[in-house]
């Protein structure tokens, strides 16, 4: 413990430094400067490349922010862009010294260019649309350049809203014609001009609120982008979260929040209710619905605040809350009745983020195999008394399903990216009797063992694990160990996503003087300081993991992973570890042909690997006509093709699943809990990579 504390001394020394003695006055442009140097420094100190704040730097943050700015192509004009590229090479020198003049630059012109393009969809959309005519658009925003002049950047919006009116015009169109040929008189048949008014209308609409949001960004939205653009102009996965992005993150990793317990969305101006999350505050009092619309806020007996027509994260910001405070809310129902609705702020659990387990069986078989689910490793950073760990829940369902008597384990990181690394050793702790897991690296000094120092082992039983291209961090790191001690079966993609890299967060507002407090809150800096290596030396940076047993999958030909993101850190090898293997998946290559014989001779599995032809095909096939014979004709082409795919995951009778008897007493007395289980068995039912694996592991 000690060792940490003094290894974020270090990591966060330089950061503080640079504000210890300096005096500021209390404007917000100050605050940007003592936001930037604390980034600039920590990039320069702490990070574990050793890129400098330089001219070739500089472009970095150049080419990503232009990108992020108006990434469209439909505001900026390219003489805009000429005037921005004066400072491709000088950011560096501007982020050194506090300077702003590029930032005040482009949020001037991208302000004054998005309110010139309010007008442009209003016009465009005011007359039809001419759908004979022979020409098309381009898609991705990426292929496109940044328009000469005005009438060029118009004639972008024309074919872009043109584009939006033929989607809406096409399945309206199918709409009416599967009515006729069903006989269904429910569905009035309208004109191609009625529908192509109605079209438009409704792209109008949608411009509308597009515009709404676009109106309500702040410089200071501005500034939070290019903060991250400089943070991960070092690489993909250090980032400076503004205070409200930290609450985010912090969401994200723990599973739970402070608040009623509502999921919101920005609805025509107003902050509408979308779901109320079981066994939260907001389900247990009662009166708030799905499809209410927030007009006010009060903090307590406090006076309300007016939300209509406020950004959904202010709103947010007003509505969530520490546990144990009351919010009032004025409501319009969906009957039209104002309501004022109080309700007591607790801690929200997220279910769906948390580890649950089951029984899976093949249709006719005996084998019962444990399968626990697991979306991250989720950890709570800010609970004193612990909160909940991912480590702790898995040890919690490796429990109840050996109660209940398992002949197998599947542990299903699939979509796992990641999260708390002291969680993954001590999971995979649970498997093998002692021994190191994996191997850290600073950008200093030798790698360090990270050790399970516990000689129990939790289950002992064969065992598999389930990856995809989408697994990653942590994932990778729990698959390589597994791997490396011959402990479990690696089953999945061809490889897992490739993130090789350790963050820290570091809480900006910890950091620095108290004669800074009255800037406060700062955010935070998400950086990478750390690479991890298998404990056979090499990196799962870039490589990532490759399972024993490859299964098809949708990505299978296309390039995918942490090697497509922008600055990534590459691969390297360190010494391997000493460690004692195991001796539980000795027949891997038998298990692999018999697994090959099985998806040869699958009809599921040859339409997976059609469906990733489909999609190498189509990937850079970017541009489609406007003109509707022509279009209507690519859609119904896609579509036919598309068709066969639908009935991959439709075959409910592959596995048989069973709930807990531990879980299901709960599970059972409400209503909503029983819908949400029964969704997710059946789509495990139907789920082709799990009988797969079921099938391997009865080999093993």
């Amino acid at each position: 413990m000690r060792k940490r504390i003094i290894q974020l001394i270090v990591l966060t020394l330089p950061l503080a430094l640079i504000v210890a003695f300096k005096t500021y006055s209390d404007t917000e442009k100050d605050k940007e400067k003592i936001i930037t140097e604390l980034v600039v420094n920590g990039l320069k100190y702490a990070h574990y490349n050793n890129n400098q704040i330089d001219d070739e730097f500089s472009k970095r943050v150049y080419k990503s922010y232009i990108e992020g700015l108006d990434y469209t192509k439909k505001f900026l004009l390219q003489e805009d862009i000429n005037e921005l590229e004066k400072y491709k090479t000088s950011l560096d020198n501007e982020l050194l010294k506090g300077g702003n003049t590029f930032l005040n630059l482009s949020n001037k012109l991208i302000t004054q260019r998005i309110d010139e393009a309010e007008n442009y969809y209003k016009d465009i959309l005011s007359k039809p649309f001419d759908f004979t005519k022979k020409e098309e658009i381009e898609l991705d925003d990426k292929k496109n350049s940044f328009a000469k002049d005005v009438t060029e950047l118009k004639d972008s919006w024309r074919k872009s809203l043109k584009y939006q009116v033929l989607f809406e015009i096409n399945t309206k169109l199918e709409i009416q014609e599967k009515a006729k040929e069903k006989n269904d008189t429910s569905i009035v048949q309208k004109s191609f001009t009625e529908l192509e008014k109605e079209a438009r209308e409704k792209v109008k609409k949608r411009n509308k609120d597009y515009f709404f949001r676009l109106n309500q960004l702040e410089r200071k939205d501005r500034f939070n982008m290019f903060m991250n653009v400089v943070a991960m102009s070092f690489d993909p996965h250090t980032n400076y979260y503004p205070p409200k992005g930290k609450e985010d993150f912090d969401i994200a990793m723990s599973g739970q929040l402070e608040g009623i317990g509502a999921t919101l969305q920005e609805k025509d101006g107003y902050i509408k209710v979308v779901r109320i999350v079981p066994g939260s505050p907001s389900y247990k009092q009662g009166e708030l619905k799905a499809g209410d619309l927030i007009l006010k806020v009060a903090q307590g007996n406090k006076e309300a605040i007016d939300i209509t027509g406020m950004r959904l994260d202010k709103a947010v910001r007003y509505i969530r809350g520490k546990k144990g405070t009351t919010v009032k809310l004025t409501v319009k129902k969906v009957d039209g009745e104002i309501k004022v609705i109080s309700i007591v702020r607790d801690v929200v659990i997220i279910e769906e983020t948390y580890a649950k387990s089951v029984i899976v069986k093949k249709p006719n078989s005996d084998e019962r195999i444990g399968y626990i689910y697991l979306p991250s490793f989720y950890v709570n950073f800010n609970a004193k008394n612990g909160g909940r760990r991912s480590s702790d829940d898995v040890y919690k369902e490796i429990t109840k399903l050996k109660k209940e008597g398992i002949d197998g384990l599947i542990i299903d990181l699939r979509n796992d990216g990641g999260g708390s690394l002291p969680d993954v050793v001590k999971m995979a702790g649970f498997f093998i009797k002692d021994g190191p897991i994996v191997q850290v690296k600073q950008k200093t000094g030798k790698a360090q063992l990270l050790n399970d120092v516990d000689p129990s082992i939790y289950y002992s039983g064969p065992m598999a694990v389930m990856v995809n291209s989408n697994s990653a961090s942590a994932s990778e790191i729990f698959a390589a160990a597994m791997q490396d001690y011959n402990r479990a079966v690696i089953i999945g993609s061809q490889q897992t996503f490739g993130k090789g890299t350790v963050q820290r967060v570091i809480n900006l507002d910890d950091i620095v003087n108290s004669q800074l407090n009255n800037f406060k809150p700062f955010g935070a800096l998400k950086l990478t300081f750390q690479k991890f290596y298998r404990i056979s030396g090499g990196s799962t940076q870039l490589k990532g993991v490759t399972p024993d047993i490859i299964l098809p999958d949708n990505y299978m030909y296309i390039d995918y992973g942490e090697k497509e993101l922008d600055y990534h850190l590459p691969f390297d090898e360190i010494p391997k570890a000493e460690y004692t293997a195991t001796n539980f998946v000795v027949n891997r290559k038998k298990l692999a042909k018999k697994s090959q014989d099985r998806v040869k001779n699958s009809d599921k599995f040859k339409l997976v690997k059609d469906e990733a032809e489909s999609i190498k095909k189509h990937r850079n096939d970017t541009k489609i006509s406007l003109n509707i014979e022509e279009y209507r004709k690519t859609i119904k082409d896609r579509k036919e093709e598309n068709k066969r795919f639908k009935n991959i995951f439709k075959d409910t009778t592959l596995v048989n699943v069973e709930p807990l008897k531990a879980d299901w007493q709960f599970i059972e007395k409400d209503s909503t809990k029983i819908k949400t289980a029964k969704d997710w068995h059946k789509k495990l039912s139907s789920d082709i990579y799990l009988r797969e694996s079921i099938e391997v592991l009865e080999n093993l």
